[in-house]
C-alpha cells in the first residue's frame, strides 16, 4: 500500500468517525449547565429599537395605534427616532431659503408623528435624529425638487457634497432651532420673527446626522467640524443634552474612528458622548429561504469581528465614549430591487421573522459579552416600497410581528447591571447559542437562541420546577408563550428564542 493511500484512507475514516460524532451529538440532548458562582462579565447593553418615519405611522391609518401602543409597552430606552430623506415634508422643516424677509419654517407635517413618538416614550430616553439636512443648503447646478405630497417617496432629495456656507453656522443654526422648537416652546427665526411651539420636551440625545458614509459621502474631516459646529449651537439650547456621533453605514474604513474619536480634532467642550454604526445581513439574490440562515449567522459573525476592531480603537483614544449600534437587521435582496421601475414586492415567508428576531438575539448576546451599551434592532415599520423585511410590525394593521416579541423577551429579562456567569454545554452544538445570568433583580436566567429551522433537545441543569418563555415559528406573530418546565430538557424549535428563569 502506498502511503499516499495510506493517507487517504486514514482521512476518509477521520471524516467518517467525524460526521458520526456529529449526527451522535445532534441527537442527544444539549446539556447547559450554568455555574451561578462564577461571574465572568457585567452587562452594561440595553436592548432597543430604532423608529423611522414612514408615512403608515400618521395619524389615522390603520397601524398608527397598534404600532405606538407596542412601542409604549416596551418601556424601552435609547429608542432612536428618525426622520429621514424619501420623505422631504415628514423630516425637513424649511424645505426653501430664507428670502425677502420670509423663511417657509413648517413642522405641520411633521409634529403629528414626532409628538406621538414623545409621548410614546415619555419617561425614557430617546436618541432624536431628523438625519436630513435641507437640500439647498447644498450647493447643487439648479435647486433639487421635492413632492408635494408628504407620503411620496423619493431617492432623489439628497443631493451635493458641498454646503453653501462652509463656516457650517447655516446647519448649525437649523438644528438648534429644530431642538429649541421641541425643547424650548419655540425659537427666532433668520429674520427675527418668534415662532411659537408650546413643547417643552426634555431632549436627553440627539443623533448628528444618518449614515454619513453614504448620504452626502461626507469624509471623517468635514463630518467632525459639522459635528462640532451643531453641537455646540445645540449646547446653547439645551446644555444637558448629550450627542451621537457618526451612524456609519458600512463601518470598514477605520479613518472614520480613527480621527472622529481623537480628542485633538475637536473643538474645545466638544463631548465625544457615543459613537454610532449600523449593520445589516444581506442575502444574494438567489439564496431560498433554506439558505439564508446560513447566511445570516455567517454575516453577523463577520459583523462582530468589526465591533471588537471599532472597540479597540474607541478604548484606546476615547475610553469614556459610549456605544450604540442603533441599526440591527436584515434586508432581503428583494428590498434591495424595490426602487426598479414596476417592481412586485415578494412575499415574505413567515419563518423569515423568527429567523431574523432570532439573529438579533444572538448579535445582542455577544453584544453584551463584547460591552457594547445598546443594542438597537431596526425597525418598527417598513412597508413595501420601504424596506419590508426590515419591520417589527405588520405594516397592514400595526400588530407586532416575531421580531418585536424578540425584543420584547430580551428587554424584560436582560438588561444591565446582569452578571453573566460561565456557562459549560454538553455536547457543543454549534446551531444553539446559550448564555446565563444573574440577572439585577436576583433571578437565575439562561438565553437560547436556535440559528437553525429544526428542532434541538436543551436540558438546561436545575431548570425543573421553572418556566421557558419563548418567541418561535408556532407562536408567529402572538406575544412570546410561556410554559412550566416539569423537568430540566425542554424542546427548542426552529429559530426559537427563549429565556429559561430557573426556580
Amino acid at each position: 500500500m502506498s502511503i499516499r493511500l495510506a493517507s487517504q484512507i486514514m482521512t476518509n475514516i477521520t471524516l467518517l468517525l467525524f460526521s458520526a460524532l456529529v449526527a451522535f451529538a445532534q441527537e442527544q440532548p444539549i446539556k447547559v449547565t450554568p455555574h451561578w458562582d462564577k461571574v465572568i462579565h457585567t452587562s452594561q447593553t440595553t436592548s432597543t429599537l430604532q423608529v423611522v418615519v414612514n408615512p403608515p405611522l400618521q395619524r389615522g391609518t390603520p397601524v398608527h395605534d397598534n404600532a405606538f401602543k407596542a412601542l409604549h409597552d416596551l418601556g424601552a430606552d435609547y429608542v432612536r427616532y428618525v426622520p429621514w430623506l424619501p420623505y422631504p415634508k415628514l423630516g425637513v422643516a424649511e424645505l426653501e431659503p430664507p428670502k425677502d424677509g420670509t423663511t417657509s419654517w413648517d413642522f405641520t407635517p411633521i409634529d403629528p408623528m414626532t409628538i406621538d413618538f414623545l409621548e410614546a416614550t415619555k419617561g425614557h430616553s430617546v436618541i432624536l435624529n431628523f438625519s436630513t439636512i435641507p437640500q439647498w443648503m447644498y450647493t447643487t447646478d439648479k435647486p433639487v425638487a421635492y413632492p408635494a405630497d408628504p407620503a411620496q417617496v423619493t431617492w432623489t432629495y439628497e443631493q451635493g457634497t458641498e454646503l453653501r456656507d462652509p463656516s457650517m453656522k447655516e446647519v448649525a443654526d437649523y438644528y438648534a432651532r429644530l431642538v429649541s422648537w421641541y425643547a424650548q416652546g419655540g425659537f427666532t427665526d433668520e429674520f427675527g420673527k418668534r415662532h411659537e411651539s408650546g413643547y417643552h420636551y426634555s431632549i436627553p440625545y440627539w443623533e448628528i446626522l444618518n449614515e454619513i458614509d453614504f448620504e452626502h459621502h461626507i469624509s471623517p474631516e468635514t463630518y467632525t467640524k459639522l459635528y462640532d459646529e451643531v453641537v455646540l449651537a445645540m449646547k446653547k439650547v439645551q446644555p444637558d443634552m448629550k450627542f451621537v456621533g457618526m451612524a456609519l453605514a458600512i463601518p470598514i474604513e477605520p479613518h472614520y474612528f480613527e480621527y472622529f474619536l481623537d480628542h485633538k480634532n475637536h473643538k474645545p467642550g466638544v463631548p465625544l458622548d457615543f459613537i454610532s454604526y449600523h449593520f445589516y445581513a444581506v442575502p444574494s439574490v438567489d439564496e431560498t429561504p433554506e439558505v439564508e440562515q446560513f447566511t445570516y449567522f455567517a454575516q453577523a459573525d463577520g459583523f462582530l469581528k468589526t465591533v471588537r476592531y471599532v472597540e479597540a480603537i474607541r478604548k484606546r483614544l476615547s475610553p469614556e465614549t459610549k456605544t450604540t449600534i442603533d441599526e440591527l437587521g436584515v434586508i432581503s435582496a428583494d428590498d434591495l430591487a424595490q426602487g426598479t421601475p414596476g417592481h412586485v414586492a415578494q412575499p415574505i415567508p413567515n419563518s423569515y421573522w423568527n429567523l431574523a428576531g432570532a439573529m438579533y438575539a444572538y448579535l445582542f448576546g455577544e453584544l453584551t459579552q463584547i460591552g457594547i451599551d445598546v443594542a438597537g434592532e431596526s425597525q418598527l415599520v417598513g412597508f413595501p416600497t420601504q424596506f419590508p423585511s426590515v419591520s417589527m410590525v405588520d405594516w397592514n394593521d400595526g400588530k407586532p410581528n416575531a421580531r418585536f416579541w424578540v425584543l420584547k423577551l430580551l428587554h424584560d429579562h436582560f438588561g444591565p447591571g446582569d452578571k453573566q456567569v460561565e456557562i459549560e454545554t454538553m455536547p457543543n452544538n454549534p446551531y444553539v447559542y446559550s448564555l446565563a445570568f444573574v440577572t439585577h433583580d436576583g433571578k437565575h436566567r439562561v438565553l437560547l437562541v436556535n440559528k437553525r429551522d429544526r428542532k434541538f433537545d436543551i436540558a438546561v441543569t436545575g431548570a425543573s420546577g421553572g418556566q421557558l418563555e419563548y418567541v418561535d415559528q408556532t407562536t408567529g406573530f402572538q406575544p412570546p408563550a410561556l410554559t412550566k418546565l416539569s423537568g430540566d430538557t425542554t424542546s427548542l424549535g426552529g429559530y426559537s428564542v427563549a429565556v429559561v428563569t430557573l426556580p
